[in-house]
């Protein structure tokens, strides 16, 4: 039987054998790209469980689709799923311009004091880099954490990174 993922008294996640997941596949194209991501998700959780373990995804609306369909850009019943289900996958989503518009992925982060997203980022040599002298830092990757709800900020963790790392 499919459930949400809940929280222990201790505060660990308790993942149940079929999780419901939210799933907002996005604009342009978010739902291609969601339907290839779906497939890779599926099959190495099958991969993984041996078959034991599955995810029951629940469509929610944001964007120009929900836009469409219900007349709002990031519905409230969307937002509740998410709360509710406390996981959630996001493609990409439009943001109108022009129209004095918050796009719905700040509007997201926001609502859901959504304060850190670490990305791993590695360095080109020759191009361009907001870092001084990043091949003294040249690693496979290095996690870039935007943090912050509001303003939006972005830091650079790592080893012997410090303000005097950054070019200005």
């Amino acid at each position: 039987m499919s459930q949400p993922i809940t929280y222990s008294a201790d505060g660990t996640l308790i993942v149940p054998d079929k999780p419901v997941i939210p799933v907002i596949p996005g604009d342009g194209v978010g739902p291609d790209l969601w339907n290839a991501a779906r497939a890779v998700v599926e099959a190495a959780v099958a991969k993984a469980y041996g078959g034991k373990r599955a995810v029951e995804w629940l469509e929610i609306l944001a964007g120009e689709s929900a836009f469409a369909k219900v007349g709002e850009y990031l519905p409230k019943a969307s937002l509740d799923a998410v709360r509710q289900y406390r996981v959630a996958i996001k493609g990409p989503l439009a943001t109108p311009v022009g129209k004095g518009f918050r796009s719905v992925n700040v509007q997201l982060r926001l609502e859901l004091d959504l304060y850190a997203c670490v990305r791993p980022v590695s360095h080109i040599p020759g191009v361009p880099s907001p870092v001084l002298s990043p091949e003294k830092y040249a690693k496979p990757s290095w996690p870039v954490t935007p943090f912050g709800s509001f303003p939006p900020r972005m830091m650079l963790c790592g080893p012997e990174m410090s303000p005097s790392t950054y070019s200005t």
